[in-house]
């Protein structure tokens, strides 16, 4: 019955998206009826897959040798999963508004539910033949997204992003058939040994690995495309290039390093402390972006792309308690910046602006959204009673904990990338709500608040940064589990 349900979770929205690309749907009403219909049946099939699991490997199609596609549901596809499922619905409801006057919008949603449907493959795939096929299948479904607009500026980096991820696949290419052509490539927690290969070839494919998957984790230097994606729309920006995408990267890394090669071969070699030096000079360099950034949502995206090191700076610790902090990173990371990613696009949506100088004063106009908005931003900076602190905090400890000087540099890299995060956070509050004396834009202006379908979902992922703040147990306990194999 498991294997049932986590089959139909991942056919039905790709499914469902391929379907409204034939549908006569007459109406915008009919359409958001469909696609949030599909959505929700999808997430109450991950839902159910969860709670009767976890699901052993099964095969759906064999290519050759130990060449196969097939979907399990363990710890960490729970986990993804999990996430994702919970997410997708409500976006669905912002976007329907967001889009209510694009064009295009058969397409957007068609795409849009169709890497909902990807996504879940990524998370649930049971090796990484499996992983690495939905991977790449999550770049053909999001390309569209990227360069829904279809202006020059859309398709330039619609060309950019495709650029950056073919080449990441091709990359990681090389890690993929090395692991599985040496019994390697189911996924087995700890990592699966490799034998008659010399420890220097397994650290070099190792590398190829990290840096080809991690396109999508936006690692240094294969980080641009995503301040340039965020000329797609909020609703690509906020899920995928915040969500899906991103977290498919870390993810995948994540997988490469815990489930194929395995800590114990990697740990306390050169190419853990390269890796550690990469994400840790990643924190700070793409912070000290976003503060210099004018741009709104791609001030938010370079934030991202130092958040994404983050969590790698947990996963490449290759520890329990690093992966624990690697992981509640990337899950309270995610509900926070889907809310900023919202709300900057409330800003944009209403006011048809998108720089932050033309921010100030708007406060005052729409005071829910950028209240929600410097939610938020404390969450992200790491304040305490906020999620973004306990993530924040895990990885201070794991990597005191490890005491190697590249993990205490990664140390001294969070103190300074949290910092920078409340200037290029608070500044825009500031902004909104006190601005300086002749800087008010929007005195007499008939500027206010979006309407219900835009802020509630980004109200309920405001709320959740602060329950998830003050009862983390439940979550940390979970990835405890999943860190030590239990699950």
């Amino acid at each position: 019955m498991g294997q049932i349900l986590i089959l139909a979770a991942v056919i039905i929205p790709i499914a469902g998206g391929l379907l409204l690309h034939l549908l006569n749907l007459r109406s915008d009403k009919a359409r958001n009826v469909y696609c949030e219909a599909v959505a929700v049946i999808t997430s109450v099939l991950v839902w159910a897959a969860i709670l009767t699991g976890p699901h052993g490997s099964f095969r759906i199609l064999r290519f050759t040798g130990d060449f196969y596609v097939a979907l399990h549901m363990d710890g960490m596809s729970m986990l993804f999963a999990g996430m994702v499922s919970l997410m997708w619905p409500l976006v669905l409801i912002y976007a329907f508004d967001y889009m209510s006057h694009a064009k295009h919008k058969k397409g957007f949603f068609a795409f849009y539910m169709m890497t909902y449907g990807v996504t879940l493959g990524v998370a649930c795939a049971a090796n990484i033949v499996t992983l690495y096929l939905f991977y790449e299948f999550l770049t053909i479904v999001t390309i569209p997204l990227v360069a829904h607009y279809r202006d020059h500026e859309s398709m330039h980096v619609g060309r950019v992003y495709a650029g950056y991820v073919i080449g990441g696949a091709s990359a990681s290419l090389v890690a993929v058939v090395f692991a599985t052509m040496h019994g390697a490539g189911s996924f087995a927690h700890g990592g699966s040994a490799i034998t008659g290969v010399s420890l220097g070839i397994i650290e070099a494919v190792y590398l190829f690995g990290f840096f080809g998957l991690g396109v999508k984790a936006a690692i240094f230097p294969l980080y641009k495309w995503l301040p340039m994606a965020s000329v797609a729309p909020t609703p690509v920006t906020a899920l995928l290039h915040a969500v899906a995408v991103v977290n498919s990267g870390v993810f995948a890394v994540t997988r490469l390093t815990y489930y194929v090669f395995g800590p114990e071969t990697l740990k306390g070699t050169w190419t853990q402390y390269l890796c550690l030096l990469v994400v840790s000079f990643n924190i700070v360099f793409a912070a000290v972006q976003a503060v210099r950034e004018r741009h709104f949502k791609r001030r938010l995206a370079y934030s991202t792309v130092a958040n994404l090191s983050y969590m790698l700076y947990g996963i490449m610790l290759m520890s329990d308690a690093g992966f624990t902090a690697g992981m509640s990173h990337m899950v309270f990371h995610g509900v926070t910046k889907i809310a900023l990613f919202m709300c900057a696009g409330a800003f944009m949506h209403v006011t048809g602006d998108k720089y932050i100088y033309e921010i100030n004063g708007v406060g005052k106009r729409m005071p829910v959204t950028f209240a929600l908005y410097t939610i938020g931003s404390l969450s992200l900076i790491g304040i305490p009673l906020f999620c973004g602190f306990v993530s924040k905090w895990a990885l201070f400890t794991a990597g005191a904990a490890e005491g190697s000087p590249f993990a205490v540099a990664g140390i001294v890299a969070l103190i300074i990338g949290a910092f920078l995060t409340g200037m290029y956070t608070l500044s825009v509050t500031f902004r909104a709500f006190m601005p300086m004396n002749g800087t008010d834009r929007y005195v007499g202006a008939k500027v206010s608040d979006a309407n219900w379908k835009i802020l509630v979902p980004i109200g309920i992922f405001a709320a959740l940064t602060v329950v998830f703040g003050i009862f983390p147990g439940p979550i940390m306990d979970l990835l405890s589990r999943i860190a030590a194999g239990a699950l």
